[in-house]
């Protein structure tokens, strides 16, 4: 007999103090970049690369991909946003799509790589561990906002909606694929992986070219993110498909290809 574990948010918001509040969102993203800034630079001296330039990398990074994730979301949702502008910049409500954040990002690296003249390759490796460990605990954050669910399930994992997050069409369902669970779990393996291969590669550094890291990242990261937005009921959508899966398969035939 399978176990029941019935998901339900308590809330966005994690407390309050007077006129101060601290959302759980907020709290995910920042505990996500503390801790992806920490392995990250563990990571690069383990390869003999100056610590203090990854964390001069990861400002540029978060700088750049954090804008550029919520102006992606926005601008699949302008619609939406339109009608309440002043919620443009609200990022605490949620509301960004890490394919933008990844956009942004990259183009910051190739821009940093370039102007301190070393590898691009050489700086994301160590990186991208962090970033694959970063999201999954971020997509806990979809989790407290009741946001990026799947479709009706009443599966034992089943996870709560209260109405007001319900999707136009599915108001008479209470319980929905937990699918920010899905891509924690899937984002957690790839972590493990990429960790693995990370350590592998010190001990075998003429078998494992720089760049391996990345290039398994984007593979595996695209597979499962693939699968799992075609649960989802939320998508960004460019007409009748869903950008993240068009993104997913385009990076996956961009590495095979490189």
């Amino acid at each position: 007999m399978l176990l029941a574990f019935q998901f339900q948010s308590p809330g966005p918001i994690m407390f309050e103090i007077g006129p101060i509040t601290i959302r759980w969102y907020g709290f995910l993203i920042a505990s996500a970049v503390l801790i992806g800034v920490t392995l990250s630079q563990y990571l690069a001296k383990r390869r003999n690369i100056n610590p203090d330039l990854i964390g001069d990398l990861v400002i540029w990074l978060v700088v750049a991909a954090i804008p550029c994730a919520r102006l992606y979301y926005v601008l699949f949702e302008w619609q939406e946003y339109a009608q309440r502008p002043g919620d443009i910049f609200a990022i605490w409500k949620g509301g960004i799509a890490i394919h933008g954040a990844i956009i942004g990002g990259t183009l910051a690296a190739i821009i940093f790589a370039r102007l301190n003249k070393t590898s691009l390759w050489q700086l994301l490796d160590p990186i991208i561990p962090s970033l694959a460990l970063g999201q999954a605990i971020g997509r806990w954050g979809n989790f407290f906002n009741s946001e990026a669910f799947g479709q009706p399930s009443n599966l034992p994992w089943k996870l709560y909606i209260p109405p007001s997050n319900r999707p136009p069409g599915y108001l008479d369902y209470e319980y929905f694929h937990p699918t920010f669970l899905y891509e924690s779990i899937w984002n957690l393996l790839v972590f493990f992986i990429l960790i693995y291969l990370f350590f592998w590669g010190l001990k075998h550094r003429d078998r494992l070219k720089i760049g391996t890291i990345t290039f398994v990242y984007c593979i595996a990261y695209s597979l499962g993110r693939f699968w799992i937005e075609g649960l989802r009921t939320d998508s960004l959508m460019l007409g009748p498909l869903k950008m993240a899966q068009i993104i997913s398969l385009a990076l996956i035939f961009w590495e095979l290809s490189d």
